[in-house]
Formats: structure tokens, sequence, C-alpha cells
């Protein structure tokens, strides 16, 4: 599966160096707004210890872990939805994405220009939904202007969508993004095509500064009024300090490990970054290990047998007859493939098993 998050934010919260972080790759990013015009993109490796066991375990020639393009966008700002900045620009450019990792700044530091002139995370955050929501009203609308003609061919599809949009309409004009809008699966269905912005999954990341004034840390009232948005809202959010781990993009194992701990930086922001991007998109991982290739899965969190064989080939879940299976630890734990048969380890399943996260699996097509 290809799997796309979008890093945006105002100018200047630090989407550049999050991604240099991110992907070790080098990117632009000056102190000044626009600097990034074109999306730069990074295909991550999703950390996982399980496929490198494995691939210990299977002695096998190639590790492949599982994958995740970010995508580093340019800074918006207000009026964007109006064609202000690089606003058409930008918003195609999300659109494209599965999923947004928002950005913003919790840290004071007057040596880094703010385009509004302060730093409140929850102000910037409003000002960045509220473009994505106006160009998702812009949407609903010209939709909603062109279905009636749908309508009067006597479409249930088109009366079904109709009300979609009504909701989504209602949902928008009040201020809130359409997630809020709580669609059931045909009417998701029907507007899935108009590509909407704020039925994404939202990530928020809150950028800190290592040895800086960090809000979290002085509990400062505009840190409170954050959290409780997230609380309200059921917001996922991670805090990362994208200066620091960008210092550390070129160290390796206990390098890393002896630096964080010197820098008094306790997580390791990136790995929960990308971790809770896999899982904001409502991802698992299975593996299939031999001596040739250990290799990390991306599926749907519930999808069958047949279906997540479709991860490997397209042919496979049309050609499904059984799958083995096995979980990881149970498969490390018997020593070998053998034993772990001997023991009833490995499982036949047929096509309406629900691959679990973590589950070793062999197709028989």
């Amino acid at each position: 599966m290809e799997l796309k998050v979008g890093i945006v934010g105002l100018p200047n919260v630090g989407k550049s160096t999050l991604f240099n972080a991110l992907t070790k790759k080098s990117v632009a990013c000056e102190n000044y707004p626009f600097c990034t015009i074109d999306p730069s993109v990074g295909v991550v490796a999703v950390p996982d210890e399980r496929l490198g066991k494995l691939s210990t375990f299977s002695k096998s020639a190639k590790t492949i872990p599982a994958a995740v393009e970010f995508v580093d966008i340019a800074g918006l700002v207000k009026g964007a939805s109006a064609g202000e900045g690089l606003g058409n620009k930008f918003l195609t450019n999300i659109r494209e994405t599965d999923a947004i990792a928002e950005m913003v700044r919790i840290f004071e530091d007057e040596n880094i220009i703010h385009v509004a002139n302060k730093i409140d995370p929850l102000s910037d955050i409003e000002v960045i939904n509220l473009e994505l929501i106006l160009a998702d009203m812009q949407t609903v609308t010209k939709r909603l202007g062109s279905i009636s003609s749908d309508i009067r061919r006597g479409s249930k599809d088109a009366v079904i969508e109709n009300g979609a949009l009504e909701k989504l309409k209602k949902i928008l004009e009040d201020g809130k993004i359409a997630k809020e809008a709580h669609l059931d699966e045909k009417e998701t269905f029907l507007i899935k095509s108009l590509c909407l912005l704020t039925l994404k999954p939202i990530l928020y990341v809150l950028n800190k500064k290592s040895g800086g004034k960090n809000l979290d840390e002085m509990n400062d009232e505009r840190f409170q009024k954050l959290s409780k948005f997230f609380k309200e809202t059921n917001s996922k959010y991670v805090i990362v300090d994208a200066g620091i781990e960008n210092e550390l993009k070129e160290l390796d194992g206990g390098d890393k490990k002896e630096m964080r701990e010197g820098l008094g930086v306790k997580d390791d922001g990136i790995d929960n970054l990308i971790k809770a991007g896999y899982d904001l998109l409502g991802l698992i991982t299975y593996f299939t290990t031999g001596e040739d290739e250990t290799r990390a899965w991306t599926i749907k969190r519930g999808w069958t047998a047949p279906e997540a064989g479709t991860a490997i080939h397209n042919d496979f879940k049309d050609k499904f007859i059984r799958a083995e299976v096995v979980f990881w630890s149970d498969l490390l734990g018997a020593g070998s493939h053998g034993n772990a048969r001997d023991k009833g380890l490995i499982r036949t399943e047929g096509k309406e098993y629900v691959v679990k996260d973590g589950d070793v699996v062999e197709f028989k097509i």
C-alpha cells in the first residue's frame, strides 16, 4: 500500500527541519516564509524491532520494512483557501495525501520569526483548520449545485449523497471539520471523490526546543488551552524536538541514544511520529520471512487473509486457497518452523480469517 502523510503548518514552525530529520534528505529550511515551494517527498521506514528479529531468525538475505511517505508541503497562510500565499498549490498538495501531520510551535524564540508575531499553538491550528474548512466548503457547495440533475434522473445514490452534502455543509458552516459530520459508510463512499481535506485523519505535531521556553514545560495557559482542545476533539498528537532530531539524524544505535540522553531528550520523537502516523491511518503490519527475505507488509486493520494478500500481489485475493499463520513471537520462541509446526503454533486459516498485527503469514494460492 502507498501511504502518504503531508506535513503542513504555518511558515517557520519547523516543517522542513522535521522533514530532514525524518528522511535524512536535505531540503531547504532557511528562516523565511515560503522557502519550501515544491513539496519534497521522502519514504520513511516504520520502526519495528520485530522485523529485525525475524530476519535474524530466518538468516534472511534481505530485510524490507514497512514504509510511510512523508511530504513536506509549503507553509500555509491565512487566506490560502482564497489563493493567498501559495494557497491553491498548497491545497492541491494536501489533497493528494492520505493523512495530515499538522505542525505547530510550542516554544518561544525571538530569533525565529513567526508569521503571526506571537506563539499561540491553538490559534495556529484554528488558522490552518479554517483554511481547510473554507476549501471544503467551496467543494461541497459546488457539488450541491450540480447534483440536482442526478436527483431528477432518479438516482438513489444521488439522493443519499445530497443528504450527506447537506450534513457536511452545516458542519462546515459551524466552523467544524468535515469528520464531525459522522457520515455512515455509504455516505462516505459516495462523497469520496470530492477528496475533502478535513475528512482526512489529522495528527498534531507539537514542535518544542531543547533548552528553550517550551509551553508544555512551563505549564503555560496556552498549552492548557491546547490540551483542552485535543481532549474535546479526541485528537491525536505527538511532541517532537525537530531541531534535536535533525542534529541526531546521521547517528545510529548507541551513539544516537547516548547523545539523546546527554541532551536530556527522553523519547525518540521521530519514531513516535512515524508510529503515530501509521496508527492514525488504521494500519497494521504482518510479515513474510524466509532465507531470501523478511518483509513487513502494510494493510488496513480488519482485513481478511485474501485482502491482506493483495499487499503482495493483487492476484492473491482471487487465487487465495488458504494461509499458514503463526504469531511472530511464537515462531521465535519455538526456535524453528519445524518446532512451531510440531507444537501446533502454525495454523491453517481460510478466507474469513482476519489478519492480526504481528502475524507471520505464508499464502497458498
